[in-house]
């Protein structure tokens, strides 16, 4: 169900979000709730109980390539450090 959200922001910033969304053949809506899902998403990680304070601050920091099998490069460093 969609609903109407209305923003007050700067001229500028509303004018380059249009071009933006222009060039990405989106409308700025779409880039707006983009954005307010990945970040509600980011922030649900964050505030996990189950992990500890210092996992918690650093969780997040290092973006990494979506293609990665994080499995295999765990396994080609643990392979390298023991044999």
């Amino acid at each position: 169900m969609d609903t109407i959200l209305t923003l007050n922001i700067d001229k500028n910033v509303a004018k380059n979000a249009e071009i933006y969304a222009k060039y990405t053949q989106k409308t700025v809506s779409q880039l707006i709730e983009e954005y307010l899902l990945s970040i509600s998403t980011e922030k649900k990680v964050f505030n996990d109980k189950s992990l500890g304070p210092i996992t918690r601050q650093l969780a997040g920091i290092i973006k990494l390539d979506k293609n990665i099998d994080h499995k295999d490069t765990l396994t080609d460093a643990l392979m390298e450090k023991f044999l």
